[in-house]
This record gives structure tokens, C-alpha cells and sequence, in this order.
């Protein structure tokens, strides 16, 4: 026996060796491993499962990334206007400094080349915005666009986590235990005499563990081990262990069947069909929004030109009512009506310059650009609005109004708005709230809540069943320990294994938690059908309104519209009249006011009219968005159903 041990001793050394190399090599394989390829492999998943997704619930595909540009155009304007800034993160996450223990550098590595979004506008000088700009900056840079986006791939990952339950899983340990025993072992020698010795000896185990969930609830978990011991005093004995275990575990009842099992699966799968949804919808919504925001700001815009320009008039009137005065044609009282009313305008322009500014910034803020950012919006949006109107405004009168004045005493009849006129995206009320029933996105979510309330209740329900579970084990070979190590080494033998099986029957005779979640999953189901009752009428009252303001903002662009030219013309009689001494400064001064207000009555109510017909358009679900913010409207003559 002592030769034997002495044998298996000397060949120690090259087994440890053995071990080692490999453990050091699978050590350095799992080590490459790092932050960024962890990172990479999630992003992976998440948008591997978007774009499936989107292709389930759309038929197509489009880009999608939560990754931050490196080159962005608050970014340029911060710098190139050399704007104040409070620390590199104003410059985004890729300018700031990493910690000493950042995991990923990477990540914070972007480009600084310039990308080929900002390279559209001199960031030197004013940037000029259109319409179509300000909805792809508004998509590129803005924070709430951006935290949309996370949120869709948030609601990935976790459906990635919920796949991996049912995946097949790895596991490896490695393990090396080096001890030491100062008190040491007794040892007799030939003479008899009892000494003792030190004790140093290792423990080195590698374990391989496999485990796999099926969807019928059976979960199936298997390991493989070896151990290496060995003495490096005294006899240096050496000793192998080699095992395996394997375990089977069956629902039999509660929580057994596909339908349960895989009902975290199945909701997360929905959720991710929800995100994508809700994040369609806020695209749409973000879209009009910016479009209302940028026509308001051009509306307010052009009402400092109207207030300028009506300064501007009374300065002239005042002077020319000074003149008249000093001329004896004109009483000093009327001189100082146009005084006040010069002040009163001056008062007015500079709180329409103010209020432009005002609205400029909280622009820039929704766009996610900085609020001292030199930016300027192109009038021409506005030239071209009212030019795309003409077919609205083509009427010389409001409808309803008559082309010949009739006797005072003649009845009087009042013409209702009606759409013999009305614009393209004016429809029929009834064929607008189906279209919206059929379109509406989040009508979508809330009905599918429904189902999802439903599939709750079950699995609840089954939650009340008794749990009856048979499980299954079968162990083979040994493990060595220090203690251990003068066993021979083991053999992994299943024919000597051990097997044993169990039955567990755990009888619903206590089920007051499970009833009470019962209970409450129906409530949530009669909550969840109310949701989708509450939306329906919602979208109906959005739609009805949304044709009525559409409705209202025609007839008050075409009142406006010839306010203006009643104003004008009220503008030029009453000078003339002035001059002929037949009319007062008075006159001269509310005609000049008229004129003013119906200027920014008409802009108004153009702007009003087509933010109107997008939201229409958001309310029926019709408006779509592409991935770079732009919109594509709904063309009523491509209708076929």
C-alpha cells in the first residue's frame, strides 16, 4: 500500500499542473469577457427583439438605437457660441471625465467627427430652423424623445430575462482550498516513539452544472464534478473524486401546464407589443406638439411685425394730428387721444417682442436645445401656411353671408356652418370615430389589458389547486476532502448510483392569500374593461371635438380674412375723412386698432386651423412618424375601404 500511495504521489505534481492550466486558461477565457461585450450582447437581444416586434405588430421594420450621438447640435452650439456651461455633461455623456473605476471605456469612446446631421447649419451664426428642421432636432435631440426610446428597450431586456428562464443554462465553479495544520498528525516511527507532523495539503474541485425549465413547469437540473486532493507533506498522498447528480422536479397540479408556466413569458412579450405602441403614439403626439409650438411661435412672430407696424402708424398719426392742431383744424384733446394711444401701442410692441422671446425659449426647451442658443425660425412656414389656405380663404365672404344688403326689415335668417367648404381632412363624424377605433393605438393597449386581466384571473385561479409535486434525484461517484485523501481515487459508476423519488402532496387547505389574489385579479378585470369603455368614449369626445375646432377655425379664418380687408379699408377712409376734416382722431385711432386685431385674429386662426387638422389626424390615429421625427399626413384619396 505505502509503494502504491508512493506511485500515485509522483504523479501529483503533473495532475496539479494539469489543473491548473486549465483552470487558468478557462479563468483568462471568462476574464475577455468584459463590461462592453456584456453590453453589446444585451443591446443585441433588446433590439434583435424590437425589430421582431415591430415587424409583428407593423409588417415592417425601422431603426431604433437608445445610443447617445457623440455629435450633437446642442453640443455645437454650446461651443461654437461659446454658450456657458456648468460641467463637460452638458456636453453629453461622452465628454465627461470617467471615474477611476469606470467598467466601460468604451462606451464614453464616441466619434467627434462631425455627423452628418449637424453639418446642415453653421452653428457660428444663427441657426435657422424650418418646420421639417425643428421636428428631426426635436427627434435627435430632445430628452423626452429619449427617454421614450429607453423605455421600449427597457421592456426588451426584461423580456430577454423572461426568455432565458426556459433557456439552457451553464454553470462552472472552480474552487482551490491550500490548508494548513500547525498542531499536525501523529506519526509512530520504527522505534515507537509518537511525533507529530505538519499537516499542508489542497483542494482543488471543478464543477460543470446544467439545468433547463420546459414549459410544462418539469425543471431539470444536472452537475458534474471532479476533485483533486492532494498531501504536500509527509506520504504527499494524492486522491480523485469524480460525481454527478442529477435532479427532476413535476408539477403535477398548481403551477403545472404551459398556460401557467409561461404566463410571465407571455405578458412580457405583450409589454415590449405595449412599449412599442405607446412609443408610436408619443411620436405622434411629440410631433404635433412641436408643430403647434413652432406655428405659435411664428404666430407670435408676426404679431410683433403687426405691432410694430401699428405703432408705426399712430407715430404718424400723432405727428400729423400735432400738425393739424398747430394749424387750428384739429383740438388739443384729440392730439393727446393720439398720445396715449401711441403709448399704449408702444406699450403693446414691446410686450409682443418680449412675449416672442419668451415663447422662443420654452421652444428651444422642447426641442432639447440650449435656451441662450441663437435660433430663428423661418417666417416662410408661415407664408407658405397661409398660401396652402388660399382654397379655405378663397371665399370673398364668410358662408352664410349674403352679396346684396336686403331691406333692414326683411327676415333675417342665420346660415349654420356646414362642410360644403371644408378642408381635405374635414370628415364625416361617424366614419372619423370608426377610423379612430381602428387605429388608435393605445386603444389597442388598453383592450389588450383586457386579455391580459383575463389570463391573471387564471393563473390565480390555478394558484387555489393543491400542489402535488414528484421530484427525482440520482447521485453516482464520491467526493474527496482532505480528510479524505487516503480513500482511492472514485469511479463514476451510475450502475452503483444512488436513486431515490419523492411525492409531495401539499393540500389547499389553507388558501386565504391565494383567494384574496383570487378576488382581486377579477376586480382588476372589471377595472380594465371600465379602462377600455372610458378610452372609447374619450376618443369619441377627441374626434367630435377635433372636427368641431377644425370646424371653428375655418369659418373664423374666412370672418378674419375679411375683418382685414373691412379693416383696411376702414384705415384708409378714416385718413382721408381726417384730412377732409369730416371724421376725428378717434375715428383714425380704433380703425388702426381694428386693423391690428384683425391681423392677429387671421394669423391666429390659421395657425389654429392646420395644429387642428394634425391633432385631427394624431386623434385618428392616421398620423404617422418616422424614426427621424418627420411625419407623413393622411391623404383621405388614398382611401379604399
Amino acid at each position: 500500500m505505502h509503494v502504491r500511495r508512493e506511485l500515485r504521489g509522483s504523479g501529483a505534481g503533473p495532475r496539479r499542473a494539469l489543473l491548473c492550466a486549465l483552470s487558468l486558461g478557462l479563468l483568462s477565457s471568462v476574464s475577455c469577457r468584459t463590461a462592453g461585450v456584456h453590453r453589446t450582447e444585451a443591446d443585441q437581444a433588446a433590439y434583435g427583439i424590437i425589430a421582431e416586434k415591430q415587424e409583428d405588430v407593423f409588417g415592417r421594420t425601422e431603426p431604433f438605437t437608445i445610443d447617445s450621438p457623440a455629435d450633437t447640435l446642442r453640443r455645437r452650439l454650446l461651443l461654437d457660441q461659446y454658450l456657458p456651461r456648468s460641467s463637460p455633461a452638458s456636453l453629453g455623456a461622452s465628454r465627461i471625465e470617467p471615474i477611476e473605476q469606470w467598467p466601460d471605456a468604451e462606451y464614453l469612446e464616441k466619434s467627434d467627427v462631425e455627423s452628418s446631421f449637424t453639418e446642415a447649419w453653421d452653428t457660428r451664426a444663427a441657426v435657422q430652423l424650418t418646420l421639417i428642421d425643428a421636428l428631426r432636432v426635436a427627434a435627435h435631440e430632445s430628452r423626452d424623445y429619449q427617454t421614450q426610446k429607453e423605455r421600449v428597450f427597457t421592456a426588451a431586456l426584461l423580456l430577454d430575462l423572461e426568455r432565458d428562464r426556459f433557456r439552457s443554462t451553464w454553470a462552472g465553479t472552480l474552487k482551490s482550498l491550500f490548508q494548513t495544520d500547525l498542531e499536525g498528525a501523529a506519526v509512530i516511527d520504527d522505534e515507537g516513539t509518537t511525533d507529530r507532523q505538519r499537516v499542508t495539503g489542497t483542494e482543488n474541485n471543478a464543477l460543470l452544472n446544467f439545468s433547463q425549465r420546459l414549459e410544462n413547469g418539469m425543471t431539470f437540473a444536472a452537475s458534474l464534478g471532479v476533485d483533486l486532493v492532494s498531501l504536500l507533506t509527509q506520504q504527499r498522498l494524492f486522491s480523485r473524486g469524480v460525481f454527478a447528480d442529477v435532479t427532476v422536479t413535476v408539477p403535477l397540479m398548481r403551477g403545472s401546464g404551459k398556460f401557467v408556466v409561461t404566463e410571465p413569458l407571455t405578458q412580457a412579450e405583450r409589454n415590449v407589443v405595449y412599449a412599442i405602441y405607446e412609443f408610436e403614439r408619443f411620436k405622434r403626439e411629440f410631433a404635433v406638439d412641436v408643430a403647434g409650438e413652432y406655428l405659435s411661435v411664428l404666430r407670435q412672430l408676426d404679431a410683433v411685425q403687426n405691432t410694430e407696424d401699428n405703432y408705426r402708424r399712430l407715430i404718424a398719426s400723432t405727428r400729423r394730428a400735432r400738425r393739424l392742431a398747430d394749424a387750428g383744424r384739429l383740438p388739443e384733446i384729440q392730439v393727446d387721444q393720439s398720445r396715449q394711444d401711441e403709448l399704449r401701442s408702444r406699450n403693446q410692441w414691446v410686450s409682443s417682442r418680449e412675449s416672442y422671446k419668451r415663447q422662443l425659449d420654452g421652444f428651444k426647451l422642447s426641442l432639447g436645445l440650449p435656451i441662450d442658443a441663437s435660433i430663428e425660425l423661418d417666417r416662410q412656414e408661415l407664408v407658405a401656411l397661409t398660401e396652402a389656405m388660399q382654397g379655405l380663404l378663397s371665399a370673398a365672404q364668410p358662408e352664410g353671408a349674403e352679396e346684396e344688403t336686403p331691406a333692414a326689415d326683411a327676415p333675417i335668417t342665420l346660415a349654420t356652418p356646414g362642410y360644403g367648404s371644408a378642408g381635405r381632412h374635414e370628415m364625416n363624424q361617424t366614419a372619423a370615430i370608426i377610423a379612430a377605433l381602428d387605429n388608435r393605438l393605445d386603444l389597442r393597449v388598453a383592450v389588450g389589458r383586457v386579455l391580459d386581466s383575463q389570463r391573471a384571473t387564471a393563473v390565480a385561479a390555478d394558484q387555489l389547486r393543491a400542489d402535488i409535486t414528484l421530484l427525482g434525484s440520482g447521485s453516482a461517484g464520491e467526493r474527496r476532502t482532505l480528510a479524505s485523501v487516503r480513500s482511492d481515487d472514485a469511479i463514476l459508476r451510475p450502475d452503483e448510483g444512488l436513486y431515490s423519488s419523492l411525492l409531495t402532496i401539499d393540500l389547499p387547505l389553507e388558501r386565504t392569500a391565494e383567494r384574496n389574489a383570487y378576488r382581486t385579479t377579477l376586480i382588476e378585470l372589471e377595472q380594465a374593461v371600465r379602462d377600455v369603455q372610458a378610452l372609447e368614449d374619450q376618443i369619441k369626445l377627441d374626434v367630435r371635438n377635433g372636427l368641431s375646432r377644425l370646424l371653428e377655425a375655418r369659418e373664423s379664418m374666412r370672418i378674419q380674412a375679411e375683418s382685414v380687408k373691412v379693416a383696411d379699408r376702414r384705415v384708409a377712409s378714416t385718413n382721408l375723412f381726417l384730412e377732409a376734416g369730416r371724421a376725428e382722431i378717434r375715428d383714425v385711432l380704433e380703425a388702426q386698432d381694428a386693423l391690428v386685431n384683425a391681423q392677429n385674429a387671421v394669423t391666429a386662426a390659421l395657425v389654429n386651423y392646420r395644429v387642428n387638422e394634425l391633432a385631427l389626424q394624431r386623434d385618428l390615429g392616421l398620423l404617422e412618424v418616422d424614426e427621424q421625427g418627420l411625419w407623413r399626413e393622411y391623404n383621405p384619396e388614398e382611401r379604399t375601404d
